[in-house]
C-alpha cells in the first residue's frame, strides 16, 4: 500500500468495509429514517402524558428499543461513510442532515425518561419486576433521578445533541480535511507526510534522520493549528462543566464517572499508581532502544522505535486470517465463524486513503454486525491491532446474541478489556508456534512497544493529562494552546525523567488524540487491559474453565458493573493488587527481552533486577 496515500475513489474496493450489509441502497437508509419518525411519533401520540404505571411505562419501553435501533442503524451508516473520507461533502452533509434529524427525535423521545423519573418509586419497582429486557434499563434511570433536569430542559438538551457534540466534528475536520502536511524533505529527498502516514509509517522508521525530520515537520503543522483545536477543546470541557453543574455533581470527573458505574478511587488509583511504579520500568524500556539504536540521546520522537527492526515481518491482509484464527479460536467454534465472516464479508477496512479516520476503531451496530476501521502497513505488528478490534466486535458480536439493545453496551471503563484480551491471545499464540530467540524477543517486545505502550504510557498520560485540565475548569480557570502544552510537557516530563529527552513537538500531543472529546476513555484502556492480563495469565494456568468465564463476560454485555464483570472472570480490581501485578508483568517482560538481546550478543546491558 506503500507512503503515497491515494482518494479513496482509487483504492482497492475488496480490502474496504461493505456498508450494504446495513442499507443495500440509499432509498432503503432513507426508508429506515422515515421508520425511526414513524416509531417516535406513534410513541409520542400514545405514550405521552400517560407513563404512570408500570404497564405502560414496559410496553412504551419495548416500541423504545425498536425505535433506538434503527436509529442506530442509520447513524452508524451514516457515520462510517464520512469516517473513511473525511474529505467528501456529499457524505458529510448527509450526515450532518442526519445528526439534526436525529437530535430533533430524541428530544421528542425525551419525555420518557422524565416521565419516568416522575413516576413513583413504588411505580418504578414494579416495572423492573415486570420486565427482566428493561429492568437495567429502569434501574439506571433511578441512580440518575437526583441528577435529573426539568423535562422541558432535558428535551431542550436533547434537541442540542448535535450542537453540543459539534468540538468533536471541529476537531476532526481541522485533523483530517484542513491540515495539509505535504512533503518533507531530507537530504535533497522529497517524502509525503499525513496524519495517517506519520502514524503508522514514520514514528516506526529506523533511519534516524528521516523519523526526526518527520516528527519536526509533523509537529509544525500541528502547531499552525493550536489555538483552534485549543478552542474547540475549550468549549468541549467548558460544555461538561456546565453540564456537570447543572446536575449537581460536585465536579466534571464525578458527573462522567458516574456512567462508568465506578468509585473515583479506581479512577485516580489507574492513574496515580502507573505513573509512580510503570515509570521505572519503561525508562528501562527507552535506555535498551537508546543502545539498540545507537542513539546519541533518547528523544520522544524515538519511543515508537522497536527492539528488532529488521526482524519483523511483511504480511497481507490474506496471509494475517492464519494468525487471527490460530490465536483466536481458542474462545469458540462461533467466534471463529465470526471472523471468518469479517473477512469473508467484508466487515474491515483496510486501505490507506486521505481523508480516512487515524488509528483504528470498531463500530457495533445493533442488528448489523460490527465494521473495523483499520490502515494496513503490510507490517506484522498490524495482526494484534487487528487482533484488538476483532475483541470489540467479538464483545457486541455475541452480547447482543443474548442482549436487548439497552443492555449491550458495558461501561466505558471495561469496555478495553476484551479487546486488550485479543492481544494477549496473540502473543501467547505466536510464542508456542515459534521456539527461536528472535521471534519470541519480538512478540515479547510488540506487547510492550504496542500494547502495553499504547494502552499503560499513551493514553495513560493522556488520562493524567486530563485529569489536570478538569482540575483547572472545575476551579473556575479555562485552558489555551500554550497552557495546554505546558501541563502535556509536565506530565511526559515526570514519567520519563532524564531517561528521554521531551524535544520540541512533544508537547503538542495532546492534539493528536480524539480521546478527549469522549469524557473519561483514556485511562479505561489501562483499566481494561489491566483485567485482561490478569484473565490471560489465568486462561495460560487454567485452560477452558476460564475461557468460559470469560465467554460469559462477553455475552452479559451491560447487566454488569465493571466490579461484577471482573469478578466473573476471577480478577477483583476493588484492590490495587490487579494492577500492581500487571505492572509487575509488564517489568519482568521487559527483562526478558533484556536478557534475550544480550543473549544474542547484540548488546551489553547493565539492569537491576
Amino acid at each position: 500500500m506503500g507512503k503515497i496515500l491515494r482518494e479513496r475513489k482509487d483504492v482497492d474496493q475488496s480490502l474496504t468495509w461493505d456498508l450494504s450489509a446495513i442499507y443495500k441502497t440509499e432509498e432503503d437508509y432513507n426508508l429506515a429514517i422515515k421508520e425511526a419518525e414513524r416509531y417516535t411519533e406513534e410513541i409520542e401520540s400514545k405514550y405521552k402524558g400517560r407513563l404512570n404505571s408500570a404497564d405502560v411505562i414496559n410496553e412504551c419501553l419495548y416500541k423504545l428499543r425498536k425505535a433506538t435501533e434503527v436509529m442506530h442503524l442509520t447513524n452508524t451508516y451514516a457515520y462510517l461513510a464520512v469516517a473513511v473520507d473525511q474529505t467528501n461533502i456529499e457524505n458529510q452533509a448527509r450526515n450532518a442532515k442526519l445528526t439534526n434529524i436525529l437530535s430533533n427525535l430524541q428530544s421528542r423521545l425525551s419525555f420518557i425518561r422524565s416521565e419516568i423519573i416522575e413516576a413513583d418509586k413504588e411505580v418504578i419497582e414494579e416495572a423492573i419486576k415486570g420486565s427482566n429486557e428493561n429492568a437495567n434499563y429502569l434501574k439506571e434511570i433511578k441512580e440518575f433521578k437526583k441528577y435529573a433536569l426539568h423535562p422541558e430542559v432535558e428535551r431542550v438538551l436533547s434537541a442540542l445533541s448535535g450542537t453540543l457534540n459539534s468540538p468533536y466534528a471541529i476537531y476532526n475536520r481541522a485533523k483530517l480535511a484542513d491540515m495539509d502536511f505535504g512533503n518533507f524533505n531530507v537530504e535533497d529527498k522529497e517524502y509525503p507526510l499525513s496524519f495517517v502516514l506519520f502514524e503508522n509509517e514514520w514514528e516506526f522508521e529506523n533511519d534516524t534522520e528521516i523519523r526526526r525530520a518527520a516528527f519536526e515537520a509533523f509537529s509544525s503543522k500541528l502547531k499552525e493549528y493550536q489555538h483552534t483545536i485549543a478552542a474547540a477543546y475549550q468549549t468541549q470541557i467548558q460544555k461538561e462543566k456546565t453540564l456537570s453543574s447543572l446536575r449537581g455533581f460536585d465536579s466534571i470527573i464525578d458527573s462522567l464517572l458516574f456512567p462508568q458505574k465506578v468509585e473515583r478511587e479506581l479512577y485516580n488509583r489507574q492513574i496515580d499508581i502507573i505513573m509512580e511504579k510503570l515509570a521505572p520500568h519503561m525508562r528501562k524500556y527507552a535506555r535498551l532502544l537508546q543502545k539498540v539504536h545507537k542513539l546519541d540521546e533518547m528523544t520522544f520522537a524515538d519511543l515508537k522505535l522497536v527492539v528488532d527492526p529488521d526482524y519483523e515481518p511483511n504480511i497481507s491482509v490474506e496471509e494475517s486470517k492464519k494468525y487471527i484464527k490460530g490465536a483466536l479460536s481458542v474462545l469458540g467454534e462461533d467466534y471463529l465463524q465470526m471472523i471468518e465472516r469479517s473477512y469473508d464479508e467484508r466487515w474491515v477496512d483496510f486501505v490507506q486513503n486521505k481523508g480516512k479516520s487515524t488509528g483504528a476503531f470498531c463500530s457495533s451496530p445493533y442488528a448489523s454486525h460490527p465494521f473495523i476501521l483499520i490502515s494496513w502497513t503490510d507490517k506484522m505488528r498490524e495482526v494484534f491491532v487487528l487482533a484488538h478490534e476483532l475483541g470489540h466486535a467479538g464483545h457486541f458480536y455475541l452480547a447482543q446474541q443474548n442482549q436487548n439493545i439497552f443492555d449491550t453496551r458495558p461501561s466505558t471503563y471495561f469496555i478495553e478489556a476484551p479487546s486488550t484480551m485479543n492481544e494477549m491471545l496473540m502473543a501467547n499464540y505466536l510464542i508456542k508456534t515459534n521456539d527461536d530467540p528472535r521471534f519470541k524477543r519480538w512478540v515479547l517486545s510488540s506487547m510492550i512497544s504496542r500494547t502495553y505502550y499504547h494502552n499503560f504510557v499513551t493514553h495513560l498520560l493522556e488520562a493524567a493529562y486530563q485529569r489536570e485540565v478538569y482540575k483547572i475548569i472545575d476551579e473556575g480557570g479555562s485552558v489555551q494552546a500554550s497552557k495546554l502544552s505546558a501541563i502535556k510537557k509536565d506530565v511526559l516530563e515526570k514519567f520519563w525523567g532524564d531517561t528521554v529527552k521531551i524535544n520540541e513537538g512533544a508537547e503538542l500531543t495532546w492534539m493528536r488524540q480524539p480521546h478527549y472529546y469522549m469524557g473519561l476513555y483514556p485511562y479505561t484502556y489501562s483499566a481494561g487491559l489491566t483485567i485482561a492480563t490478569e484473565v490471560s495469565k489465568r486462561i495460560l494456568k487454567e485452560g477452558q474453565p476460564a475461557i468460559d468465564d470469560w465467554r460469559a463476560v462477553l455475552k452479559a454485555g451491560g447487566t454488569k458493573t465493571p466490579v461484577e464483570l471482573a469478578k466473573m472472570a476471577g480478577v477483583d480490581i476493588t484492590t490495587e493488587k490487579p494492577l500492581l501485578d500487571t505492572i509487575d508483568h509488564i517489568g519482568n517482560t521487559i527483562n526478558e527481552i533484556i536478557e534475550i538481546t544480550e543473549e544474542l550478543g547484540e548488546v551489553d546491558f547493565e539492569i537491576n533486577y
